[in-house]
């Protein structure tokens, strides 16, 4: 089988640019329909916003609030047809009165944008974990 090989994005200086984008949502029930809604929303909110195309994805990781089991998020994105991305999953400590019912997500990305361009992404009540990073509509 022959190697596919392309071109990785570069920054100015020709050297390859690998990122952390990182992002949470909360939803309202441990239920699977909730889950990849949720984790839907959230993964096409962060390739939106920072225009990333699958190939610049290298890999995924999601985490969940210990009161969320009902199924994997990588669901949803294997739905979106993620099938060659890897992805695991883990679960949050559990620190008392942090806030629960959320999927976060760690994309880790080649880019050419620099760490201030990148945008994190928060929503619903995940929105309390980062305020200073939720971008509020026009």
């Amino acid at each position: 089988m022959r190697e596919r090989v392309t071109q990785a994005p570069v920054d100015s200086a020709g050297v390859r640019v690998f990122r952390g984008i990182r992002g949470a949502i909360t939803v309202d029930a441990d239920d699977n329909g909730a889950i990849t809604r949720a984790t839907d929303r959230l993964l096409r909110e962060i390739i939106g916003r920072n225009e990333i195309e699958l190939d610049d994805i290298a890999s995924v990781l999601f985490t969940l609030t210990p009161d969320l089991h009902a199924c994997f998020p990588a669901l949803a994105a294997r739905d979106m047809g993620w099938v060659t991305v890897p992805m695991l999953h883990a679960v949050e400590i559990a620190v008392p009165g942090a806030l629960g019912k959320c999927i976060r997500v760690l994309m880790h990305v080649n880019t050419t944008r620099t760490a201030a361009e990148i945008e994190h992404v928060y929503l619903d009540g995940a929105a309390v974990l980062r305020p200073d990073l939720v971008r509020t509509k026009p």
